[in-house]
């Protein structure tokens, strides 16, 4: 473990079942705390996010996720991904710049559904329980401030 604070990049991506606000919203959620929970991040030591999508993915911004996750004080930015004919379509990635003590080495990024393609070497993470982890993102939505804004 590192002794010194750091910033450190945390990286995730997922896939969209289609272009629309439930799916966008839904597979953002389900990476944001999976890369939260395996990585043990509050959003406090978070100095900002970038999420990006594929251009088919225009339905919402997903960074509208994360505000309904609570994180209504992180920096969020959305963008397009660089388009590279052939590439994964329906894509949503994550980067947060997570300010932590861990060393690189310690992070542990997340790649789910068709995501898994892009990055395998770092996908061999121990199985999701999906309806827990519903469970789990319910009860931080639950918990978010209801009057101030969502993005």
């Amino acid at each position: 473990m590192s002794e010194n604070l750091v910033c450190r990049g945390v990286r995730g991506a997922t896939t969209v079942e289609e272009n629309s606000r439930d799916a966008i919203l839904k597979a953002t959620r389900q990476l944001l705390a999976l890369i939260i929970r395996r990585n043990n991040i509050d959003s406090s030591d978070v100095a900002s996010a970038v999420f990006t999508v594929t251009r088919d993915v225009n339905a919402e911004f997903p960074a509208l996720a994360a505000r309904q996750m609570g994180w209504l004080d992180v920096p969020l930015l959305c963008g397009y991904e660089v388009e590279v004919p052939g590439s994964l379509n329906l894509c949503v990635r994550i980067l947060l710049h997570w300010n932590t003590h861990k060393s690189q080495k310690e992070i542990q990024h997340v790649y789910i559904h068709d995501a898994i393609a892009l990055r395998p070497d770092l996908s061999k993470l121990p199985p999701v329980d999906w309806k827990e982890l519903e469970l789990w993102i319910g009860e931080q939505m639950s918990t978010r401030e209801p009057n101030k804004p969502t993005l």
